[in-house]
């Protein structure tokens, strides 16, 4: 898959984050919990609660894209 965007900053939510969570619950922690524009060229990683899992959130211009890792 190619991204769309060239990311100038990676940011690694330390709390871990109930992974039910898709585009719109990962969004509002980006927005309200770390206080960022989730539209800027930036990921945003986050970790389950056994820290072997992760979820990559980016905006790439054409909408959000959600990359998991496990």
């Amino acid at each position: 898959m190619q991204m769309f965007v060239e990311p100038n900053c990676i940011y690694l939510h330390r709390d871990i984050v109930d992974f039910r969570k898709s585009i719109n619950g990962l969004s509002l922690i980006v927005e309200q919990e770390l206080a960022m524009d989730i539209y800027s060229p930036a990921l945003f990683v986050f970790c389950n609660r056994q820290r072997d899992k992760l979820k990559i959130l980016y905006w790439d211009r054409t909408g959000f894209a959600l990359w998991y890792k496990r």
